[in-house]
């Protein structure tokens, strides 16, 4: 069931037997040579389908801008600052609540937005403690989930790349991408083979650091059958990991 293709009649009959709503999250940056601008958001975007397929779960419409200040150097690249960022999942759950929603289920496919909405999480809780929520607004409970931290999905990527994987642009999830949306896909070359490692400041050092997006992978190994692997592997995982969160007291 998807959020934006329902109507409220709808939605009120889901809330009748779960309070649980799984939204993806993601951020609109450069991903190297061959990998979508839109990576982090539609990996989640992906998996949510085969999750709600699986277990019949709400899906909310995707968050696709993140917290991406360090891409800016590459063109396409879109961020939120932290702050705004925090206001935005504040307002997507304070939103849901007010209709029912108890259970909110981040499936992030992004790095960086690990310690804002991490942050936004504790906001909310806040509400609460300080005194400032609707006293008649039950608890609510916030998860964030990267979906690439599952064993499936960790065996798989070290089977199939090594250490080609890397942390940035990496093989899994250009592979992901491009299982989603084949048409796409894109072959380019790399040089170095595999990209250099090291640390993460602002746009200008990241691009003199990095010089074509990547770091320390090469996502030329990245294919439609392995992203294919990755989607059977991850969703059973993220499945379960949803239903226990949205069951949970």
């Amino acid at each position: 069931m998807y959020l934006q293709l329902s109507t409220w009649q709808e939605v009120e009959v889901y809330l009748e037997r779960s309070k649980a709503v799984l939204i993806p999250i993601g951020s609109t940056e450069q991903h190297g040579p061959n990998g979508f601008i839109g990576t982090d958001a539609l990996c989640p975007e992906i998996l949510a389908r085969g999750i709600e397929a699986e277990i019949g779960c709400l899906v909310a419409p995707t968050l696709p801008i993140g917290m991406a200040q360090h891409h800016l150097g590459f063109s396409g690249s879109i961020t939120l600052r932290p702050t705004t960022l925090i206001a935005v999942v504040q307002d997507v759950v304070d939103s849901l609540a007010r209709h029912g929603f108890e259970r909110f289920y981040f499936l992030n496919g992004h790095g960086g937005n690990i310690a804002t909405v991490s942050a936004a999480f504790s906001e909310i809780y806040a509400e609460a403690s300080l005194g400032k929520a609707d006293p008649k607004r039950p608890p609510l409970r916030c998860k964030l989930k990267n979906w690439w931290e599952n064993a499936a999905v960790q065996r798989i990527s070290k089977e199939r790349f090594g250490n080609a994987e890397g942390g940035h642009a990496t093989c899994s999830e250009v592979s992901l991408t491009y299982y989603g949306y084949p048409q796409h896909r894109k072959n380019a070359e790399m040089s170095p083979e595999i990209a250099p490692t090291g640390p993460i400041y602002d746009s200008a050092d990241y691009r003199l650091r990095f010089p074509d997006g990547r770091i320390g992978s090469n996502p030329a190994l990245a294919s439609v059958e392995a992203g294919k692997v990755l989607f059977e592997g991850a969703v059973p995982f993220l499945a379960a990991d949803f239903r226990a969160f949205a069951e949970a007291h």
